[in-house]
């Protein structure tokens, strides 16, 4: 399949990804996914290893177009969740700026 990512055209076959990334040890996976194999891999260390190029001179959806194109499933971030501080660490807080007369309030 030809493909251009950062405006070089490529020419990429799911064979040729999956040797590419055959003995490659996945990074920590923080943001989008490919599934080559049984691995998550993140998509930017796919596209550099596919294409040669600097992580930096592609995008995402660029990579996540051509995978999917190729027949690879690829997953988006987990969202992530925000946790408010316990009631008795805001209470805490607010005890602390009342003794040191600031106005600072949660």
């Amino acid at each position: 399949m030809r493909c251009v990512i950062a405006r070089f055209p490529f020419d990429l076959t799911k064979d040729a990804v999956l040797d590419t990334m055959k003995g490659v040890k996945p990074e920590p996976v923080t943001g989008e996914s490919v599934i080559i194999g049984r691995r998550h891999y993140p998509v930017k260390q796919v596209g550099q290893l596919v294409t040669g190029q600097d992580r930096r001179d592609f995008s995402v959806g660029e990579v996540v177009r051509a995978m999917t194109q190729l027949g690879f499933t690829c997953r988006a971030a987990a969202p992530v969740e925000v946790v408010a501080p316990p009631a008795a660490a805001t209470a805490s807080y607010q005890r602390a700026s009342a003794m040191l007369g600031s106005s600072v309030s949660l």
